[in-house]
């Protein structure tokens, strides 16, 4: 459950951020900029504190190397899927929505590696602390 739910943050940083309805960040500061420049200065600073927790997490899990090789696995498995037939990429929201998927899912293990290899090993990091 815990992967699941730092997969969905992640999932709803990326998301709120940018995507194919009108209803994100980046559409919404475009529309505001002229109203409303505080609010929308405020909100893009509390994004940016979402991804830089997210962000420094995940390169301090499983660095820059594992944050590609977890995004190629996600992308070869989108290729198999593309390849027999099951997923088709026409669409540009379709496919920017699986972007998004894809991205959410390094950001998601990155936060969750540690608690994994804890789990796996049984060796804490040095970062720990106990609870």
């Amino acid at each position: 459950m815990g992967f699941v739910l730092r997969w969905l943050f992640a999932f709803l940083l990326l998301a709120a951020t940018f995507n194919p309805t009108p209803y994100n960040y980046v559409a919404w500061a475009n529309r505001s900029l002229d109203g409303s420049l505080p609010l929308v200065v405020l909100c893009g600073l509390l994004l940016l504190v979402g991804y830089i927790i997210y962000l420094r997490a995940t390169l301090r899990s499983i660095g820059l190397f594992g944050m590609l090789l977890i995004l190629a696995i996600v992308g070869a498995a989108l290729w198999v899927l593309y390849d027999m037939g099951w997923l088709t990429l026409d669409d540009p929201d379709l496919t920017l929505w699986i972007g998004l998927l894809a991205l959410s899912l390094v950001l998601g293990i990155g936060l969750s590696w540690s608690i994994v290899r804890r789990a796996l090993s049984g060796q804490a990091d040095v970062d720990d602390v106990e609870d």
